[in-house]
């Protein structure tokens, strides 16, 4: 489902204060960096990405094609304080490119100002018109999905580092991404949140068809298992994707679900077991072999020793896939 994006981007944080809400702003910040001309903050914003703080008109002066929501709030609607800047910025004679479940054109201030100024509003969370029911059949090739305790925990990052481990290996790899912001770095795939439940599984199985033997598709994990809103994309991603591996991703000291604080996540043995349990409906061979953990709040020397003792407690592999080599992991499905 390719996608073209005009680009380079201005990345938006309208008035945001907490850091996983800009996931998709710093995904396409680490993956497409040449993209990335600045970043655009309204007062009350306290994340800040590194790039250089850009007004709409700054940005065009400097090239700038689009605006990009960086923000994945929960809910995927945009905030009412956000929209008339929005719309000021698609006069300036900048295009917006939204990952949110809310469709741009259907916010008036936008729509007006996008016909006025003759710019695009490009949704990206838009799930394909074909999609079928599963056939649960078993397909040639090789697929590996990254799964999580919970949602932003690195399932994104973790797929994207495995494909080009892989790939600089000599293997044969494809990413397939489930969400915008892995459809905004790579420019295809679908965005498994936006289709209806009856048909997560099918769009699973679309993304990721019959392949030759020695081909492996690595597919961008959604939400968790242990997620009391979340868990339903997770489940039909999992029964449609039939995985032959799996990588479980988890964020050292994250003890519960974030913003779900009452729901506790369970102990790493027992992710893997449901995982693998839940797995097996549609690949009864499916197996967890490694553990990926995000260690970006600790220092070298404690995340290194955090992924030992996960290693000895589970007796698989387990890395940052950004800090450390992803050797153990390759060799595990050459």
């Amino acid at each position: 489902m390719p996608l073209d994006l005009p680009a380079p981007h201005l990345l938006f944080l309208g008035d945001i204060t907490n850091p996983l809400d800009a996931k998709t702003a710093i995904g396409v910040r680490d993956w497409r960096p040449e993209q990335c001309l600045g970043q655009w903050r309204l007062p009350g914003c306290t994340v800040d990405l590194g790039l250089p703080d850009m007004t709409p008109t700054a940005a065009v002066s400097a090239g700038a094609k689009s605006v990009l929501i960086g923000i994945a709030p929960v809910g995927g609607a945009l905030a009412s304080s956000w929209i008339n800047p929005l719309a000021d910025a698609v006069r300036t004679g900048l295009s917006i490119v939204s990952g949110l479940h809310q469709n741009l054109q259907s916010v008036p201030a936008l729509a007006a100002a996008a016909i006025t100024a003759q710019q695009q509003l490009i949704n990206v969370r838009v799930a394909p018109a074909n999609i079928a029911i599963a056939t649960g059949r078993p397909r040639t090739g090789k697929r590996l999905l990254t799964v999580g305790t919970d949602c932003c925990v690195g399932k994104k990052y973790t797929a994207l580092a495995l494909t080009k481990a892989m790939s600089e290996q000599g293997m044969s790899a494809t990413f397939r991404a489930t969400g915008q912001t892995g459809i905004m770095i790579t420019g295809g795939g679908i965005p498994i949140d936006a289709v209806v439940t009856d048909f997560i599984a099918g769009a699973a199985e679309l993304l990721s068809p019959d392949a030759a033997e020695n081909h492996w598709d690595i597919i961008e994990g959604q939400g968790s298992l242990f997620h009391p809103a979340y868990a339903a994309v997770t489940l039909g991603l999992l029964h449609g994707s039939q995985p032959d591996a799996l990588v479980l991703c988890h964020e050292a000291g994250r003890e519960a679900i974030d913003e779900y604080e009452t729901f506790e996540i369970p102990d790493i043995k027992t992710c893997i077991s449901r995982y693998e349990q839940a797995a097996s409906l549609t690949n009864p061979r499916a197996r967890v072999v490694g553990i990926s953990i995000n260690t970006s709040a600790m220092a070298a020397d404690e995340a290194f020793q955090f992924c030992a003792e996960i290693s000895g407690e589970t007796g698989l592999p387990c890395v940052d896939p950004i800090r450390d080599d992803l050797a153990s992991w390759v060799n595990l499905l050459t």
